[in-house]
């Protein structure tokens, strides 16, 4: 047969062959989509119940306990009388400066008497002036007229038309108007000379009157410090509350609190209407922890009860051995369920996110510089994508850039994971979180 005769290898022929490579086996992922608004950065941390306001009521008097009208467990009101202390000699004294108040009003009445009657003196002494500077005026005027009489009787008397004796009387009469001119200057003076007294006087009486004044108010203060002190022996609540500790009985003697050996308080009243809640907020957290943030309060007592409320106070100081910072949570306690003392857990919000998130799982390698790596499934393979990564809350990471609400990223990918490795997925979620 022409063509291609049929041919026979023979040992030692060789032929080559085209050989196919095997296909690279499939690695199985499981994968999820990025989620939007669910890496909200939150904190939870143990949390201690604590009253708010817990007071250590000292005596501020030392005495006998006379009366103790509460006991442990008593619920009280603000202002309440609580105990009462015996403090006679407190009393005595107050009793005698109220007597030495008494008199001291009755200084004032009696300075201010003294000083009207100056004033009047004062008053009489003015019109005396006057009336001596009249009769000055009064005896000047009659001596000019004595001198005009004399001068014409001695002209009479030189040219011989009236006896000596007339000129005799003339002047007679004129010496007697100058005695009486110099005796109205006199007093005069003698007038100013008692008004400068009686001022002086009524200066004086003012100034007693003044002292009298400032003596009472020296009696009023020491009367009321009696009094403050008095007062110091009537214990009372500072709050509506309970007592939760009371240390003596009626009849024992208590010292104040001055007195350098303060020891045990009288008694200690806790405000239970509402509790601060004590938290110490990590370092990594205290940036993102501000007044307001919302709160939840779970306490181990009262398990399946969750309190809300909201961060009351931020210490804004960590502690250099822990750096950990105080943050205070308000909880009323409408129920009367809680109690200082009780703990719990309690998870703040610090910042609401929008970005998209993703398990912390999915992330490939450590964060650098806000920037990670995930991959993702496309086309059957595994493709290394960068991501820019935001804040976290403990679970989930926010992905601020990178991918998008359809992307199936790899979560928990194998350590030889690389670009293009073949993949197959299970378990996909889809962007509405159903599977497909």
């Amino acid at each position: 047969m022409s063509g291609s005769p049929d041919r026979k290898l023979h040992a030692g022929e060789h032929t080559a062959l085209k050989v196919t490579p095997e296909p690279e086996p499939e690695t199985r992922v499981e994968t999820v989509f990025p989620r939007k608004g669910e890496a909200d950065r939150s904190t939870t941390q143990p949390g201690s119940i604590q009253a708010f306001e817990s007071v250590r009521l000292f005596a501020g008097v030392s005495g006998y306990l006379k009366e103790q009208n509460v006991d442990i467990g008593d619920a009280v009101k603000r202002g309440q009388v609580l105990a009462v202390i015996s403090v006679p000699e407190l009393e005595k004294k107050a009793q005698r400066y109220e007597a030495e108040l008494a008199r001291a009003h009755a200084k004032v009445t009696q300075m201010a008497s003294r000083v009207d009657s100056a004033k009047a003196d004062l008053e009489v002494a003015q019109s005396g002036i006057a009336f001596a500077e009249a009769t000055a005026k009064s005896k000047g005027a009659e001596l000019r007229f004595r001198e005009k009489q004399l001068t014409r009787m001695k002209d009479l008397f030189a040219l011989n038309s009236i006896d000596e004796r007339l000129v005799d009387e003339k002047t007679e009469q004129r010496d007697t108007a100058q005695e009486a001119e110099r005796a109205a200057r006199a007093a005069v003076g003698s007038a100013k000379a008692q008004l400068a007294a009686t001022a002086a006087k009524v200066a004086q009486a003012e100034a007693d009157l003044l002292e009298a004044r400032a003596a009472v108010k020296v009696a009023t203060a020491e009367l009321e410090q009696q009094k403050v002190a008095i007062d110091f022996a009537t214990v009372r609540s500072p709050c509506d509350g309970v007592i939760t500790f009371r240390s003596l009985f009626p009849g024992d003697y208590v010292r104040d609190a001055d007195s350098g050996s303060q020891g045990q308080p009288l008694f200690v009243v806790e405000c239970i209407d509402r509790f601060r809640v004590v938290v110490q907020i990590p370092d990594r957290d205290v940036p993102f922890t501000h007044r307001g943030d919302p709160a939840e309060v779970e306490v181990d007592a009262l398990p399946g009860e969750v309190y809300q409320g909201k961060v009351s106070r931020i210490a804004h100081s960590e502690d250099p051995q822990t750096r950990l910072m105080r943050v205070e949570i308000d909880l009323p306690n409408e129920d009367g369920k809680l109690a200082a003392g009780m703990y719990g857990r309690v998870r703040i919000l610090l910042e609401k996110s929008k970005a998209l998130s993703l398990p912390f799982s999915a992330l490939a390698g450590k964060v650098q510089n806000g920037r990670s790596t995930v991959f993702v499934v496309r086309d059957g393979l595994a493709r290394a994508v960068p991501v820019t990564v935001g804040g976290d809350n403990g679970v989930k990471v926010a992905i601020l850039s990178g991918l998008t609400e359809k992307d199936a990223v790899v979560v928990n990918p194998p350590s030889g994971m690389a670009d293009g490795t073949p993949v197959t997925s299970g378990g996909d979620r889809t962007p509405t979180g159903h599977a497909h």
